[in-house]
């Protein structure tokens, strides 16, 4: 075993045993495909799910408010936001002091729903089977992580 620290002078770059951003979008999808089969019984996608997580915690939002939040473009979140309206979800309201603002605000149906999702996350931990100290530990670095990566302009 080697004493030489590891530098990113010292490793190949371009080996994928050397990257970041491939264990983070496997474990993404991962995690993701394990929602699928508690969300689909109830209609949802798992972009669907994190929407509605954020307007059960922070109530009428705006439509920029849930795309920062989800981490989502507008591109992406419009035609999620239409199909939960559609399933009488969430109702979608132009803001009458800007009309450029949409305001999204869950229905009783969306309200409902809240219920019936109290179960997913200790589900999801469960079927993990990773230790709660450790998740969490995880989650707090991925959280510093992501602040990071919001500060950064991308580049070669």
């Amino acid at each position: 075993m080697s004493d030489t620290p590891v530098t990113l002078e010292n490793i190949d770059p371009l080996l994928l045993q050397n990257q970041l951003c491939f264990p983070l979008y496997a474990a993404s999808r991962l995690v993701t495909r394990l929602y699928q089969p508690m969300l689909e019984p109830l209609g949802l996608t798992y972009p669907q799910y994190i929407v509605l997580l954020i307007l059960w915690e922070d109530g009428p939002s705006t439509v920029s408010h849930i795309g920062k939040r989800a981490q989502l473009a507008t591109n992406t979140l419009t035609p999620l936001l239409k199909r939960l309206e559609a399933l009488a979800l969430l109702t979608r309201e132009r803001s009458s002091k800007d009309e450029r603002v949409v305001n999204i605000v869950l229905t009783a149906a969306g309200e409902d729903l809240r219920a019936q999702c109290a179960c997913i996350p200790m589900e999801m931990f469960k079927q993990v089977g990773y230790p709660i100290a450790d998740s969490l530990a995880l989650k707090r670095q991925l959280d510093a992580f992501l602040l990071h990566l919001e500060n950064l302009t991308p580049g070669c």
